[in-house]
């Protein structure tokens, strides 16, 4: 219908028709179309008043502010289409409307007068168009349907919206939601076919900015995930381009090569690396996949040695585009490698157990030798606890987060040895591992090697470990190159080293080099005042780790194990207190259950003869409860004991 008027007059008449209370069916379907239809019979049936004057729900304060706040994005999207809309009907009293996905008003753009002039309707931000509320409108109407949508003048549902036309397009966020309306309304008499399909281009233009800011938010993401792995990653990385053009470095490729991605992106790496490092760069000038290749780099006169993994960047089609290089420093690799395999110190100082005081005195001296830097010596019988000590030392020192290696120089065959300590080069013998493998110097790297049984060592070797003392580099067997070691060394031996000395079997000046800070630890016969310490904390640990509760532990196994002798000290009395839990079926630990050779050794027979002052002193404490009239059970109690030990020792003891 090209005249408007015509059909303003003739759709009010259905409209009034409808409003009085007529049905659908008495509306001529040929001047109301079936979707303003639906959408006056949703009005009718959610109550809305068709003579309302002024739009009821209006936001303002904080809650409209929030509104704004929540979509922020969509408004400032959507500024410029609405105001490129407008500058097309501008001047004709339009105004161009952008509400949110409920149809509140979230930007109003036209001219002022007009924008002043429907205050007085409340039609300002904040106010809410729905269907729901209003009936149909350009706003309500295509989000109710998710499709555009005109309403023509008296095709409003509320009499007041009848001298306007109002036509509006839904906008869809990247995955197709409903997140809001934008509209154009004016004067029905100004109303262009041509003004729907201009807010529909409108719309259009909104949804494809949102789906490019979400593209590039997305790129913009990966590109932050992307440099945050880089950054996390604890190796040097570099990359290069197909013609060897520096493209990318992280934080540690920086730190450890002494360059700034500032000043060396784009760059060539042979230019970058210089001429000292020919081997590097022979290895990456090919095209191929490298891993774990040792390599020496030269920077600033100051070399390092690092593992060097090169991975190829390949085209669709397979076509070389450059080459993502970790290079992972040989140093920290073996620290982290000590640490993975659990070559690691676990006894600090706190843990040794012992109150003697020359054995605290002992303590004393080996807590001073932590902080030294000098060699150590540990002497002391087999089971004394050199081991413990030599831990202690290591987790007390400026070296205690570095590697601690330990070396046993009795437990490996002689023709072993030397590759253990000093490593091999690839080559060196047949079944050489490809590329060599390092040694226990190398591996010790920064912190300290322990080498247990000294005195056992070949006297060919002890050489070597002089030469390694002495100038802080070690060779590799079959190797050429000499590699800087800064190690501390811990040595412990059981043996008379002075007297191996004088028969030959050991180097005098390694003696000396060793024998800078010697520290004697006693044997348990000498230290008898720190068995039961010993066997309780003993019976404490092991018992937990067998999930066995042994409450408490006879005097009669105390007083066999302090007249033992201990030939095998500390390490011989964990075994027996070990083999005791293993067999006991009760929670007390009693005599039944030693060895017995701990059982009837000469000093426990002549013991057993003598008083003990302890049991005199236990028994003494008994009768006294007794006579307290307590009863048996409260006597358990009070001695902390079970009360099938109390009658054990009632029966020991004699009393009925």
């Amino acid at each position: 219908m090209n005249n408007p008027q015509k059909r303003y007059a003739q759709t009010l008449e259905e409209w009034k028709k409808f409003t009085s209370g007529g049905s659908p069916s008495e509306v001529d379907d040929s001047i109301v179309s079936p979707t303003i239809l639906s959408s006056w019979e949703r009005a009718r049936e959610k109550g809305v008043d068709p003579l309302l004057k002024k739009i009821s729900s209006v936001l303002s304060g904080e809650v409209l502010e929030k509104l704004l706040k929540e979509n922020e994005e969509l408004i400032e999207t959507s500024i410029p289409f609405l105001e490129n809309l407008y500058a097309s009907v501008q001047g004709s009293q339009f105004l161009c409307t952008l509400c949110d996905a409920k149809g509140y008003i979230l930007k109003i753009v036209g001219d002022l007068e007009v924008i002043e002039r429907v205050k007085g309707g409340n039609f300002v931000t904040g106010a809410l168009l729905s269907e729901e509320s209003l009936g149909p409108t350009g706003i309500g109407t295509p989000l109710e349907l998710d499709r555009p949508v005109q309403v023509f003048a008296t095709e409003h549902f509320c009499y007041s919206f009848h001298r306007y036309t109002c036509q509006g397009a839904p906008i869809h966020d990247p995955q197709g939601r409903i997140i809001g309306v934008i509209n154009a309304t004016g004067p029905y008499l100004e109303a262009n076919p041509h003004t729907l399909g201009m807010v529909v281009a409108a719309a259009a233009a909104i949804e494809n900015l949102l789906q490019v800011k979400k593209a590039l938010s997305e790129c913009q993401l990966a590109d932050n995930y992307q440099r945050t792995v880089i950054a996390s990653i604890p190796e040097a990385l570099i990359a290069v381009g197909f013609k060897g053009e520096i493209t990318l470095m992280n934080h540690n490729a920086e730190k450890m090569l002494g360059l700034k991605s500032h000043h060396v992106l784009g760059k060539n790496i042979k230019d970058v690396m210089g001429e000292n490092n020919e081997a590097f760069l022979s290895l990456i000038s090919n095209n191929r996949c490298i891993w774990d290749e040792e390599v020496r780099i030269f920077s600033k006169n100051i070399f390092s040695d690092y593992t060097l993994t090169s991975n190829l960047i390949l085209s669709e089609t397979k076509q070389v585009l450059g080459k993502i290089i970790i290079l992972n420093e040989i140093k920290r690799a073996r620290s982290l490698v000590t640490r993975m395999t659990g070559a690691k110190a676990r006894i600090m100082f706190t843990d040794i157990v012992g109150k003697n005081p020359n054995f605290q005195e002992t303590i004393r001296l080996a807590q001073i030798a932590s902080q030294s830097t000098s060699n150590v010596l540990l002497l002391g019988e087999s089971g004394t606890g050199k081991d413990i000590f030599a831990q202690a030392i290591h987790n007390n020192s400026t070296r205690r987060e570095a590697p601690y290696v330990v070396i046993n120089c009795a437990a490996i065959p002689r023709d072993l040895i030397a590759s253990e300590l000093f490593g091999y080069s690839e080559g060196a013998f047949t079944g050489s591992k490809r590329g060599g493998n390092p040694g226990k110097f190398e591996i010790a790297d920064g912190g300290t090697i322990f080498l247990d049984e000294i005195g056992e060592m070949p006297l060919e070797l002890q050489t070597s470990l002089l030469r390694v003392i002495e100038n802080k580099e070690i060779m590799r067997i079959g190797g050429n190159k000499l590699s800087s070691v800064d190690v501390r060394i811990v040595a412990a031996t059981n043996k008379d080293l002075p007297a191996e000395v004088a028969k030959g079997n050991f180097r005098e000046d390694l003696y000396y080099r060793l024998n800078v800070f010697t520290i004697r630890i006693m044997p348990l016969r000498e230290r008898k005042d720190d068995i039961p310490l010993l066997a309780d904390r003993f019976v404490r640990d092991i018992g937990s780790k067998m999930n066995k509760g042994i409450l408490s532990v006879r005097d009669e196994v105390v007083d066999a194990l302090m007249n033992y002798s201990w030939p095998g000290n500390v390490r011989e009395l964990q075994n027996v207190i070990e083999r005791a839990i293993n067999i006991v079926p009760a929670d007390e630990l009693s005599i039944t259950y030693l060895p017995p050779e701990i059982k009837h050794s000469p000093q426990m027979v002549a013991s057993v003869e003598e008083s003990c002052p302890i049991r005199d002193i236990e028994r003494q404490m008994i009768m006294n409860l007794i006579r307290s009239n307590l009863s048996k059970s409260e006597i358990a109690k009070k001695m902390k004991i079970s009360r099938s030990t109390l009658y054990r020792k009632l029966e020991s003891y004699g009393i009925v």
